[in-house]
This record gives structure tokens, C-alpha cells and sequence, in this order.
């Protein structure tokens, strides 16, 4: 039984996930341009990068000079990614600015222990240890509800596929720890960077989940795309009234910890609010100019990014359907005449001949 929801909150994640696997020498003032297009598309919270150490993420050695130098747009929160106390500092220099004070506090395990050494240097057993500091501070800031966020737990490309079963198990591990400490738990997140999720797996850990744990009525999913199963994935979730996912602009992203890089790219942000604005689901973005942010983001990282929408056009309707004497179409760059014009095809050959078939000699 489907319950779309009447909207969604859609969090393009490209210049955090989609630049930090990026080349490190991408100037200042193109990720400043590329920031500035994704302010006019409608998003609502914008995150600029991550206070990373340029050691590990040297993409995100310029973090600094992005803060100070981006101007900001009105009705849009700018947040960042941080990873420990001292990023957070980094970040909070910036407030008001950049406002990483409103981050949810959740308790966050992966399923696999190989990534949670490679991703974060931490054993999956001291991320399970760690969950009562985070529990004390949700305490200390009055929050009201907890939430849980399960790392990869789909499967994983050093240890193999995760049952149902498991996931259950790590869910009910933390749900237990905040229920212990007092807390309601009203948001669940599905993160999976290695992309081992599958549409009937979504479903039936989130029927799962609602089941054993009514009280959790915020999903939300951020699901790598490596084997592109994540956009048939998010549909399903869709279908189950899921109102936060996570995307990137033209597929970018990856996972430099996992074994697949850039493959493990994200759901283009203009294919998913396509799909989402075709089944009468308001998102807040205006396609056309996410379509241009692709467009910009591909000169940007300097090569071509793998959305569709933005290769193809959304479906043309009204006083936006194809000439009839159109002439062939072949390349990308000829395909694009519906946001560049008909000069990108003016040299081409056309099938067209007037008059019915009947009637031409």
C-alpha cells in the first residue's frame, strides 16, 4: 500500500560528498561558482564541505576560504560535515554564517567493522561505547527524542551481505540505550557508502523498523548509487511516506574507504526531484536550475557527470514539445538544445519531409 508524502526534504550533498572525491586542485572561486548556482536552485540547507583534515581529504584544504569568502543567500541554512571536536570549532569560527549547531544528536554504528576502522579509526565496538557520550550531550542540550543511524547496513565489500536480522540486532542495541536513558527515538537513518542496497531491502527494513518501534517516525536515507540500484531504492521508500534523502548533482560523490572511488557516486539530485515533481511530490527545487548546476558542476571537476535529466531534458510538454521537422539528434552536446537552442544542431541532416507518407514521391 503506498503513502507518498505530500513533500520531501532532498539535501544535495555536492560539495561535501561530490567534491571531496574530486581532484584536490579545483580553484576556490570554481567551488565558490558552483556554490553560488546551487544557492538559486531552491535548496533549503546547503553544506559547503567539511572541516576535514587535509591530510585524509585534501579537497577540503580550502574550507577556510570558502567560509569566509561565500555570500550567503537568504532562506538558506549553510551548514558543514565535522568529524570530531576540533572540526567543530573550525566550523562554529563561522557562526552565524555556517551554523553546525543545529546537527541532530544521534547515535551512529556501522555494520561493518572493516569500514568503521578505514572510514573513521574506530573499531564498531568503540562506536558502540561512544553512544553514551552522545546520549549524555542530547541530555545536557535538552533535546527531546534520539535518534539512531545504522552505517552500511545492507552489506559490505570487505565482509559480505548483512541479514535482516543483523540489522535488527544493531538497531535494537542503540534503540535500547536511549529507551535505557529516557529518551523517545524518533528518526532512523539508512547510511550505505558502499551501495549494496536493493529496493525490497529498504522495504523491509523500514516496514521492519515501524513495526517493532512505532515511535520512529522519521526516515531518513542516504544510499550510495555504486551499482545503480539507489534510485529504484528511494522509490521504494517513497512508497512508504520516507521524506529525507540524500543526493548529489549529477551522480557525484564516492567513497575513497570502501574499494569503488568514484562509483560510488550518489543519485543525480536533478534525476531524483524529476521523479519526485512526475509523481506530484513537492521538493522545493526548481529543475531547471538544478539542471544548470549540473551543467556548472561538470565544467567545474572537468569532466562529464552521469544525471540523466540534464542530458536529456525533463519531459517536454505544451509550448516545450520538439519540432516535428526536428533534424537528427546524436551527441550529447546536439541534445542539449533544450536549454542551449537549436543553433547546437543547425548542421545536422533532418528525416523530416512534408506531407503524409502517401503523398511524397
Amino acid at each position: 500500500m503506498s503513502s507518498l508524502p505530500d513533500s520531501v526534504t532532498i539535501t544535495d550533498d555536492t560539495m561535501r560528498e561530490g567534491l571531496q572525491i574530486e581532484r584536490a586542485d579545483i580553484p576556490v572561486a570554481q567551488k565558490l561558482r558552483l556554490l553560488d548556482a546551487l544557492g538559486e536552485t531552491g535548496a533549503k540547507v546547503i553544506s559547503i564541505g567539511s572541516f576535514a583534515h587535509p591530510k585524509w581529504t585534501p579537497q577540503m584544504a580550502c574550507i577556510d576560504e570558502i567560509a569566509e569568502q561565500f555570500v550567503p543567500k537568504p532562506g538558506i541554512r549553510y551548514t558543514a560535515a565535522v568529524f570530531n571536536r576540533r572540526g567543530f570549532e573550525r566550523a562554529d569560527h563561522w557562526y552565524p554564517k555556517i551554523d553546525v549547531r543545529a546537527r541532530r544528536h544521534a547515535t551512529h554504528v556501522e555494520l561493518c567493522d572493516t569500514f568503521a576502522r578505514r572510514n573513521y579509526n574506530r573499531t564498531q565496538a568503540e562506536q558502540i561505547a561512544g553512544m553514551d557520550a552522545t546520549i549524555a550531550a542530547a541530555r545536557d542540550a535538552g533535546a527531546e527524542y534520539g535518534a539512531v543511524a545504522l552505517g552500511n547496513p545492507f552489506g559490505s565489500n570487505f565482509e559480505g551481505p548483512f541479514s535482516l536480522a543483523k540489522r535488527m540486532e544493531m538497531f535494537a542495541l542503540m534503540i535500547d540505550r536511549w529507551h535505557e536513558a529516557g529518551f523517545t527515538v524518533s528518526r532512523c537513518s539508512l547510511l550505505e557508502a558502499m551501495g549494496w542496497n536493493l529496493p525490497h531491502q529498504v522495504r523491509e527494513t523500514i516496514l521492519a523498523v515501524r513495526e517493532r518501534w512505532p515511535e520512529i517516525t522519521d526516515f531518513h536515507c542516504h544510499l550510495h548509487n555504486s551499482r545503480g540500484s539507489t534510485i529504484a531504492s528511494y522509490y521504494e521508500a517513497l512508497q512508504l511516506g520516507v521524506r529525507e534523502f540524500d543526493t548529489c548533482l549529477g551522480g557525484m560523490g564516492g567513497c575513497p574507504y570502501c574499494g569503488n572511488g568514484r562509483a560510488a557516486g550518489h543519485v543525480p539530485t536533478e534525476d531524483f526531484v524529476d521523479l519526485c515533481h512526475e509523481m506530484g511530490i513537492a521538493t522545493g527545487y526548481d529543475l531547471d536550475k538544478l539542471i544548470e548546476a549540473a551543467a556548472i558542476a561538470e565544467e567545474v571537476v572537468g569532466h562529464p557527470l552521469w544525471g540523466h535529466i540534464s542530458k536529456a531534458g525533463t519531459r517536454p510538454r505544451n509550448n516545450q514539445l520538439y519540432p516535428a521537422d526536428m533534424p537528427f539528434i546524436e551527441t550529447l552536446e546536439e541534445a542539449a538544445h533544450f536549454r542551449k537552442g537549436a543553433e547546437v544542431y543547425a548542421n545536422q541532416l533532418s528525416p523530416w519531409r512534408e506531407g503524409d507518407a502517401l503523398s511524397r514521391p
